[in-house]
């Protein structure tokens, strides 16, 4: 019994993609897929020091825009890491841990390398660590799938289910319509649905309005471990 997630490297992800990493048994890193711009690969989320939010990101190198997550470099030329540290600093007078979600941030961005699919697996795994979440993963470019059958976007994750031998793969809610039920039927590999109770998933954020679906990072800085450990398993299965 295996029950698998399969997910792109994101920055600094919300919350709901750490649920999923604690809910299933096993993770692949899906990277040898097409980049996209504006997505969450090399930015996230955080307060705005006064109101809304704002980005993080991380400068790339010039690419195709063909080309796959495995092969984007990340423009060094720039001191985008001590950038990042600087927007996190008006957290300082509001968030009671700070110090202790500083020292994680800058743990996380410790890694010298300028591939996004590195960095991002070294932030997730020591966001994991942190939260005692189980994280065993494997990095899709590496593992030699066969793809040759894949002929739609919701085939990418069967088709690596069934030559990991999974028994169930779970997806985000969001991505529901992607996916056929009975393709995963046929191959005996059960298809279910996470979805993050993200009304529930509500926490002070200093004296201001709540801003829903931020990077991790913003409930590191207002939430003890016990309590995103607690939010962690605000979810259900469908």
């Amino acid at each position: 019994m295996m029950k698998l997630g399969i997910m792109q490297p994101y920055f600094f992800p919300y919350i709901g993609y750490f649920q999923l990493i604690q809910h299933v048994d096993h993770w692949v890193v899906f990277d040898d897929i097409q980049f996209i711009r504006h997505g969450w690969i090399n930015r996230n989320r955080i307060l705005h020091p006064t109101e809304g939010w704002q980005y993080i990101i991380v400068p790339l190198e010039k690419h195709s825009h063909k080309g796959l997550i495995k092969n984007i470099k990340i423009n060094n030329m720039t001191n985008w890491k001590s950038k990042i540290i600087n927007q996190l600093v008006h957290y300082k007078k509001k968030a009671p841990y700070y110090t202790y979600c500083m020292e994680i941030v800058e743990n996380a961005l410790s890694i010298n390398t300028n591939n996004i699919t590195e960095l991002n697996i070294h932030i997730l795994k020591t966001i994991c660590d942190y939260l005692e979440i189980s994280f065993s993963y494997q990095i899709s470019s590496q593992a030699n799938f066969n793809y040759a059958e894949v002929t739609d976007a919701g085939e990418w994750a069967l088709t690596i289910s069934s030559q990991l031998n999974a028994t169930e793969y779970i997806n985000p809610i969001s991505g529901k319509e992607l996916f056929d039920p009975q393709k995963f039927s046929d191959q005996g590999i059960v298809l279910t649905f996470l979805q993050s109770k993200m009304e529930e998933i509500v926490y002070k954020q200093g004296h201001r309005s709540f801003e829903a679906g931020l990077s991790i990072i913003d409930l590191l800085m207002f939430c003890s471990k016990d309590e995103i450990k607690m939010i962690l398993n605000q979810y259900e299965v469908l």
